[in-house]
């Protein structure tokens, strides 16, 4: 009824993994399961960066939404998560999944530079949001590199 917030980027609510620049161990799309990773394979990992920049994925909801909270799971990650997360969003009426790439890199700013830790639920309340509108899609940024189990959006549909 819209009343209640939801975890819209689940995959059982219709969230999607859009695309992403690296997973190199894992499975990207367990970021969206239910319940906590199981081992490090039940999440995305990155290989590790030589180079300058910083490892990205890119999330459609499954309803657009007023975002309430974000989770970053890290769980079995402990020499290999990632020093800091940010996540970008936007509201997206009609666009390909391959022009979203590029739109991603200037979306707004939805989580600024979080520092992470290892194996542990990072939750992010509506206080550490930007107030933005409903948002229909999400990056979420690892600085530079590492690993994510679970990846969590919820918010209050507003369609």
């Amino acid at each position: 009824d819209g009343s209640v917030d939801v975890e819209l980027s689940a995959l059982a609510n219709g969230g999607r993994v859009v695309a992403y620049n690296n997973a190199h161990y894992g499975n990207v799309w367990a970021v969206l399961a239910a319940g906590r990773g199981k081992d490090m394979g039940d999440g995305w990992e990155t290989r590790r960066r030589r180079e300058p920049g910083n490892d990205w994925m890119i999330i459609a909801l499954g309803t657009a939404g007023q975002i309430s909270a974000i989770e970053i799971d890290t769980a079995h990650f402990k020499g290999n998560f990632p020093d800091r997360c940010s996540v970008q969003a936007a509201l997206i009426d009609d666009a390909t999944d391959q022009s979203l790439i590029t739109q991603a890199m200037f979306w707004q700013p939805l989580l600024g530079d979080m520092k992470m830790s290892a194996d542990h639920i990072h939750r992010f309340e509506a206080d550490d949001l930007a107030a933005m509108g409903p948002i229909s899609h999400v990056r979420l940024n690892i600085h530079p590199d590492g690993g994510v189990s679970r990846f969590r959006v919820f918010g209050k549909p507003t369609l």
